[in-house]
This record gives C-alpha cells, structure tokens and sequence, in this order.
C-alpha cells in the first residue's frame, strides 16, 4: 500500500517552520533563522520526527530555483549599472578576503591529496553575502536611503553575482574530468547565452505585458516561472553553470518589465507558502545528532569569528580605500556579514556534490545561524549617529523618520 507519510511530514514542516519563523521575528530576527532551527529541531538532531526524503529533496531543489529567481527579479539591471567601481572594489575585497581565510581554516582541518577543492569551496561559502537580511534590517530601521545605506545594497549585488561565478568555478572543478579551462569557456559562453536571451526575452516580456488585450495576469506569472525552471535547466545541462545561476538570470531578465511586481508577488506567495520553508528546514534536516567536544566548539568559534571579521575587513577595508569615512566603511562591513539564505544554498549545493567534508557541515550551519542573528544587532549598534554623521545629513529622509530611527536604536524589542 502507497505511504502517505510525505503529507504529513510537509504539514509539520510548515506548521514548525511557520511557528519558529513568528518566534524569531518577536525577538527582532529573521524568520530565515526560526525556519533553520525548525528543520534542525524536527531532524535526526533533536526530536527525529521528520526524516529527510527524496521529495522533501526535489522540492528543496525547487526552493533554491525560486529563492534566486525571486533575488533577481528584486535586483534591477540599472541598479548593476549604477553601482559603480566603488562597490565593485568593496564586494571583490568582500569576496577575496573571506575566499582565502575559509580556505586556510579548511587546510587546518581538512587535509588529503584532494582536499583541496573540499577546502576552496569552504571558502566560497564564506563570501556569501544575504541581501535580503541587511536590506529588511536597514527598511527597520529606515537606513536604506543613506549613502552606506546604498553601497551596501550594491556592493551586496555584485557580492551575489562574484560568489554564484565561484561556486560555479569551484563546482566544475569537483569533477576531475573537467578541465578548468573548459569550465570558464562555459561560463563565458553561458554569459554570452544569457545576454543574448536577455536581450531578446526582456523585449518579448516587455512587448506582452503592455499589449495583452486580456490583461491575463496569471498567465504572467505561471510563464516567467516556467521560463525561469528552463534557464535553470539550460544553465545546468548544456554549460554545467549551477542552476541557481540561470535563474538569478531569468529573474534580471523580467526585472523592470510592466508586470515584474505582480510576478514578484505570484512568485512571493508561492515561496512562503510551501518551498521556502521546505528548502530551510531541509538544511537543519540534514544535521544529524551533535557531539559536543572541544575540537567542535574550537571549530564553530574560530568560524563565527573569522565570518564575522572577513567581512568587516574585507568590505570595511574595501570602503576606506574608496574613501568612505570610518563609521561609514564599518557599517558597510557590518551589513555584509549575514551569510543567511546564500551560505545555506551554497552549502547544500556543497553537500550534494560531496565536496563539504562532513565535518565541517554541522559548524557552517551554526555559523550561518549566528552571521544572520548578530548582522542586524551589529547594524542597530552602529547606525547609531552623531550630529554631523555624512549618512544621515546627506539622506532623504525627514526630520520625522530621523526621530523614529532614535526611538528604534533606544527600544530594540518594542514592536
């Protein structure tokens, strides 16, 4: 007789990872975290009541498709544009700095004749950066208009696209059949495929949606869904380029047109509603029963500190060579640090591929829960100004959005 056990499982997942969510938005965090603790509380970790399954798999995949696709859709391709050489000086160091750091921490303890690759993409896992986590800590706080406020959120862009060209890079180089050379013709090749496509998609979704007699809005959402699994497919199968990748793509591509909103919206519904909260839980899934020992906790420090510092150093330092002031390059340090939902699709990515050692699973998960925890309390202390503070003086905002920020910073938990 069939199981019908995958209904139930999916229930618990959303009814966990809904509840936890709520949780840790009381304490002023992100949901992402409760979604990551309910996976990890309901997994082999703790209570074993949801066991990870092949569906639970296919959907997770699914989930990370739809997590890219929805960043590129956020992401304008004018916003690329107009981030400018600064940004792009400070998300390099912000990508480099972290890139070599997690590669040494990973020769430490990881060492083999194809170790390696294993410890290269631990690094690639430390240059994520979650720009959703800063960006909704910032529009908390009403910070978003100021000029750090700004470079983060472009800085944070081109950091997505430099990390997405290494873990392609990084994910090629896995197999040792493939030549290294070949991988960067095909992710030139890719490049120049989605130029090509984007060009012409972005024409062909622009000229539908101001067009359509029958404003059938749903059919929008349910095409550009479809196109994004292709891109995703097209990236995968024909350039080896991860599929996360093609959807980002696809996602930049309907960026900007008349109907991005609504499909921003149609797409938002179905993530939050069932392959979002899946995708997380999934990676707490896959963390099985700790072991405390004092090789583990050395570990998860040694992590968490250098997570935090690559950052604040890598972006920080980055931002005070393009001549930012200090208390602006730290609070752009600062707002790069969450590795949130990024790290976690890298390293299931990592996990999938076998190229995590396991070892080292169970540490980056704690060190992505404690990234995205300590980024917004971070951002509430230094965004704290002075009277002459050059973000705030030169910002839009009113005298009046100026007190809220002030009553915000001195009453962190009130709602």
């Amino acid at each position: 007789m069939e199981s019908y056990r995958y209904l139930l499982d999916i229930a618990i997942i959303l009814l966990f990872t809904k509840a936890f969510g709520i949780f840790s938005k009381k304490l002023r965090m992100p949901s992402v975290v409760g979604a990551l603790i309910a996976g990890i509380v309901l997994g082999p970790a703790v209570l074993n009541i949801v066991e990870p399954s092949n569906l639970i798999s296919a959907l997770s995949e699914i989930g990370v498709i739809v997590l890219m696709f929805s960043a590129g859709l956020e992401t304008s391709i004018t916003d690329l544009k107009k981030a400018g050489f600064k940004a792009f000086i400070i998300a390099l160091f912000g990508v480099l700095i972290p890139l070599a750091v997690g590669y040494l921490i990973g020769m430490i303890y990881n060492v083999g004749p194809q170790a390696w690759i294993e410890n290269l993409f631990i690094g690639v896992i430390f240059t994520a950066t979650s720009v959703g986590i800063t960006v909704e800590t910032l529009k908390e706080m009403h910070c978003m208009s100021t000029e750090s406020g700004n470079v983060i959120l472009a800085a944070a862009v081109i950091d997505d696209v430099l990390g997405i060209v290494c873990l392609t890079l990084v994910t090629g180089m896995a197999d040792s059949s493939v030549n290294v050379g070949v991988v960067l013709l095909k992710i030139l090749g890719f490049f120049i495929f989605s130029i090509i496509v984007g060009v012409i998609m972005h024409k062909v979704f622009k000229w539908w949606f101001s067009h359509d007699p029958n404003h059938g809005l749903q059919r929008y959402s349910i095409v550009s869904f479809a196109f994004a699994l292709i891109m995703a497919y097209c990236s995968e199968e024909f350039f080896g380029v991860a599929d996360i990748t093609g959807s980002f793509v696809a996602g930049l591509i309907i960026s900007g047109t008349a109907q991005s909103e609504y499909v921003m919206k149609r797409i938002g519904t179905l993530s939050y509603m069932l392959i979002t909260p899946i995708f997380f839980a999934s990676i707490g899934l896959k963390l099985e029963p700790i072991q405390v020992t004092w090789g583990l906790v050395g570990l998860v420090v040694l992590l968490c500190v250098a997570a935090v510092l690559t950052k604040i150093i890598g972006c920080g330092g980055g931002a005070l060579l393009c001549r930012y002031n200090p208390a602006q390059s730290l609070r752009i340090g600062c707002g790069m640090i969450s590795r949130g939902e990024v790290a976690l699709i890298v390293a299931d990515k990592g996990m999938n591929l076998g190229i995590l050692p396991e070892m080292f699973v169970t540490p980056i998960l704690l060190c992505v829960v404690f990234t995205t925890v300590i980024t917004p309390i971070f951002l509430k202390i230094v965004y704290k100004h002075k009277p002459g503070d050059p973000d705030f003086k030169n910002s839009k905002m009113s005298a009046f959005e100026k007190d809220e920020i002030q009553h915000e910073l001195a009453n962190p938990m009130v709602e």
